[in-house]
Order: structure tokens, then sequence, then C-alpha cells
């Protein structure tokens, strides 16, 4: 469609309808989603199908990502891909001093806009990206290393459902103060005091998103559209291995909003130079004053710490445990478990990482099992399910850099290993590096997490494909120890399994108490280390792990504030 025709009227006619099912998505918690999660089902009606989509990809790799900005002082690349392949793609580098000021230069229409306006238009960006999924998959498994199935559905629909919850917080929350107010206080035998009052809200200023390596679009799109939707340009700052997919997201944003009418400076890249660092640089200008990051707990921190301007909003490291007690169902627990550690190599936030397992074992339908026993029957569930180098290939992608494979050959040193990690070829993608997980038994006996030695391998998160069977003294020990791991560290998910009321209760209270999100039981197809828009809350704000949730009202509610013009009647 001509950008002339791209109204207001128009985008509110085909989006309003979404907005409104979203916005009653979040308020009963119920499944939904508006982006299909099977590949086949794209190909129609604009979008990209399975072979449009990779001809596509393939025709950027090599290529210069013209984006039209201003500023742009340098081409910068420079991407490889965790399956060994080199990506070849320029992106513009900018002079931020020039940069900067052009994305404030649209800030008045946008804000004038209004909250539904700026709705709709991030849904027609949404769109754009939708249809382009099988394209956006592809680059995001070239950048993060997941599989091509996972690169689809998380990098694609899921994430796009968690942009769009992003927007319909942000619309919630901003009109939840009227548009206008008249304003009457009586007076007894005097005229009455009247008042009209009009109440806009107004946005903070550039946000800065800081995207990650490993899920570029699904961490950095809520961020991304709720800043955008409560009125704030965007400044978005990829992280070096994992630039194209969010140059791409800036591409379609660009587009929909020069078609609508709006600057399209209002959402804006900025690629770095090898070794550059940009973004210490930005987080400390004083026209960014909102900031989205996830990463590593110590930049988190300091952004936290130093980007004193700005609302910063953070997703940092946590030890996620499960703790394992009891089950009526073992098979389908193990198999739960098994595929929670090998999904994505285990390269995922939400990933368990310490197993709390009595030492004297665990009660099930089959009788009791011994912690060897849970322990070896675990890394057989695991062997079982990666047993097939071509099934093992499609669940656990590949090792997204270095320093993670460096992580996984050093486990094995820490105790013993109960299942060792193997090397599996990719025919496809002969130089990707795939590892399978490794389980290494520790003893998480009381000397450990009382201070005799605070430097216990499980007390700390080990990115990647490493978990540990930590064997604990009791169940009310592992739920000490869950307590203490959940307040020192942060976990973004918590596990458990246990047919015991009384161990069920400690477990809820402590991850209650403790501010972090539980799940009770899994053995079917849904997995601790995945949470669904519109329903599941990732992180939630209240432990180390992360200072805030995605996707919830705190999320959105002050990346704006409310301005009040009142006037005699």
């Amino acid at each position: 469609m001509a950008a002339a025709e791209r109204t207001a009227p128009q985008l509110i006619a085909q989006h309003r309808p979404t907005l409104d099912q979203a916005l009653e998505a979040i308020r009963t918690r119920a499944y939904w989603s508006p982006h299909p999660e099977h590949p086949k089902a794209y190909g129609e009606n604009g979008s990209l199908g399975m072979a449009e989509g990779k001809a596509a990809f393939d025709a950027l790799l090599g290529s210069r990502l013209d984006l039209g900005q201003p500023g742009t002082d340098d081409w910068v690349g420079g991407e490889v891909s965790p399956y060994g392949i080199e990506l070849g793609v320029t992106y513009p580098h900018a002079d931020i001093d020039v940069l900067l000021p052009a994305m404030r230069a649209g800030g008045r229409a946008w804000r004038d806009a209004g909250p539904e306006t700026r709705a709709v238009v991030c849904l027609e960006i949404l769109k754009r990206i939708s249809d382009r999924t099988h394209e956006f998959a592809h680059a995001v498994m070239h950048t993060s290393g997941q599989a091509f199935m996972m690169a689809f559905q998380a990098g694609g629909p899921h994430a796009q459902d968690r942009a769009l919850e992003a927007v319909a917080y942000a619309y919630a929350e901003q009109v939840r103060t009227p548009e206008n107010a008249e304003w009457t206080k009586p007076q007894g035998k005097r005229d009455p005091l009247a008042l009209t009052k009009r109440f806009t809200p107004v946005p903070r200023g550039i946000a800065l998103l800081i995207g990650c390596n490993t899920f570029p679009t699904w961490n950095g799109y809520p961020g991304l559209f709720a800043s955008l939707a409560t009125g704030n340009a965007v400044l978005v700052k990829p992280h070096p291995r994992a630039v194209l997919p969010l140059a791409l997201t800036v591409q379609a944003a660009r587009e929909v909003l020069a078609e609508a009418g709006f600057d399209p400076n209002l959402v804006a890249l900025a690629a770095e130079r090898p070794g550059e660092g940009i973004a210490k640089t930005l987080a400390v200008r004083p026209e960014i004053r909102i900031i989205d990051y996830t990463g590593s707990t110590a930049f988190g921190d300091w952004l936290e710490t130093n980007a004193r301007q700005a609302q910063v909003y953070t997703e940092k490291a946590g030890v996620n445990s499960v703790i394992v007690e009891s089950t009526d169902n073992y098979k389908g627990m193990l198999a739960n478990l098994a595929f929670s550690l090998s999904l994505y190599s285990g390269q995922m936030c939400t990933t368990p990482q310490n197993l709390l397992i009595p030492r004297d074992g665990i009660r099930t339908e089959d009788g009791p099992k011994s912690y060897d026993e849970v322990v070896a029957d675990l890394a057989k569930a695991v062997g079982g399910l990666l047993g097939d180098d071509a099934r093992a290939g499609a669940l656990l992608g590949a090792i997204v850099n270095p320093d993670v494979k460096a992580r996984l050959e050093a486990a094995s040193g820490l105790g013993e290993v109960a299942l060792a990690s193997r090397e599996i070829s990719n025919p496809e993608f002969p130089d990707a590096v795939v590892r399978t997980p490794v389980i290494v038994k520790l003893d998480g006996a009381r000397k450990y997490w009382e201070g005799a030695d605070s430097e216990a391998a499980y007390t700390s998160e080990c990115f990647g494909p490493v978990s540990f069977a930590v064997a604990v003294d009791s169940a009310a020990d592992a739920v000490d120890l869950l307590r203490r791991t959940i307040s020192d560290k942060g976990a973004m998910t918590v596990g458990a399994y246990t047919t015991s009321q009384e161990v069920e209760q400690a477990v809820q209270e402590a991850c209650l108490e403790e501010c972090a999100q539980l799940s009770l039981n899994l053995t079917g197809g849904v997995y601790v280390n995945q949470t669904a828009a519109f329903s599941d809350f990732h992180g939630s704000g209240g432990n180390p792990a992360a200072n805030s949730a995605l996707c919830d009202g705190a999320f959105v509610a002050n990346r704006f504030r409310v301005v009040e013009v009142r006037r005699e009647a």
C-alpha cells in the first residue's frame, strides 16, 4: 500500500480487533496467539513461504543493509554464524551526535498521535515482521545458533507475541487515565469551583535497547515495542554477534513509520565496530532516558548503578533450580527434565542448572529410587533423547560462542560425571560446534552454602549445557538451599517434583517470599524453561536475576508520565 494510504483510521480499522483480543488475553491469561507456529502456515496473503524466506535470507548475505539513517559515517559488520558461515552483511555505523538529535525531531508528532494510533502502528510493524517470519528465522538461527525450528518459533511468532503483549500493556496503562475530565467542587452557597482537565501521556525520551546474542528478537521485542508504543524513540544497539535480526526489525519499523506519516528516525540502529563497546557510552548519554538490557550480571549491575538518568530494565544471570523430592510419573518427569536440559544446548536463561535431590533418594509410583538411580536414569533419558544425531542437532542447535564451550569442557573437572558430553556432527553445517549436555554430581552439604566454601560450583550460573545433580540431606534442606540461591543469585525459573502437600507448600512459600516463578510437577509437553506470552510472566523483577518481568504493568508504566493541563471551565 502506498505511503499516502497508510492513514491512522485505516490502521485502526485493520488492527484494532487484534489489539482488543490482546487486551482480553492479558486480562484472562488464557491461551491466545495471532501468529502461527507452523512453518507451513506462511506463504499466502503477502507472507513469505519457506522457499521465499530462505531466498530472502540468502540475498542478504554479503550485502549492505542501508537503512537511510542520518549520521552514517562508516559501514560495519563481521557476524559469523555459529553454524560456520560468514554472513558478510554490513550495517550503518552512526555518528551518535548526529543521530540522536535526528531521533528526537519526530517526537512531538509521535507523542501527539495518542496511544491508539501508536499501538496500531506498532501492530502494523509486527505484521510486516510476521510476513517475513521465515526470513527472520534464518537470521535468528545464524546469529544465535538455535536450530531452525526453534529459531522459527521462538525468534518468530513467540517473539512477536511478546511484542504484542507489550503493546497491549502499554496501551492499557496509557488509557487508564482519561484524556479529559470535568472537575466540579461544590462550595455551599457560593458558585462551585469548575475546571476542565486534559491528561497527556508524555514519553520519557529516547530508549536504548541493548540486544543479546542468544534471543535477539524474543528478548529484544518487549522493550522495543513497549517504549515505542508509549511514545519514545528507540535506538537499537544489537549484540555484535547478532545484529541481523534486529537490523531487519529496524528496517521494518522505519518503513511503517514513514508510510504512516511519522518520522522514520523514531527507530534507528546503532551497530558498532569490533571492540568499540558503545553500549557504555550510549547508556550514560543524557538523551537516553530508558534502557532495556539482557545479558551478564556484571554489565546489568553497571547499568543500574551508572545510568542514573535512565529508567533501566534488566534481565541478568540467575541460578535456576529444580527440587526432585517425589513423583507419581517417574518416566514423565525424566522425559520432561531431559528435554528441558537439552533444548538449545541449555543456552537459555530459564534452563534448569541445579537438580536438588535428597541423598537418601525419592519416592515414585514404582517404589523408592536412590539418588544414584535418579541421576543415572536422568542421564539415560538425556542420552536416549539425543541418541540419534539428526534428532539431537534439531534440538541442540549450535554452541553460540567459545565461552560456552569452555565452560562445558571445564565442568567435567568439578565432580563425578554422570553424563559425559559428546560431540555431534552436523552434515549440513560441518563447522558447527554441537555438544550434548553434561551432568555432574555434587554434594550439597550444608558447609557449602553456610560460608565454609562459598565457591561451590552450583552457587553460580554456569551458562550452557551444564547441569549439577546436587545431593542434599532432605527436602527441607533442598528448600533452604533453593531459598538461599534465589536470594543470593536470583532465578528466572524454579521447578519442583513432589507428591507431598507439605513439601509443595514449602517450595511455594519460598518462591513467593523470594519472588521466583514456579512450575510444579511438569511431566508433559510444557517445560520449565518455556513461557507463553499473554499468560506466563518471564522473570519476576523481584530477585537478583532481573529487575523487571516480561510482561506486566510495571514493565511499561514508567516509560511515560502523565502531564496535566487544567483551566477554569
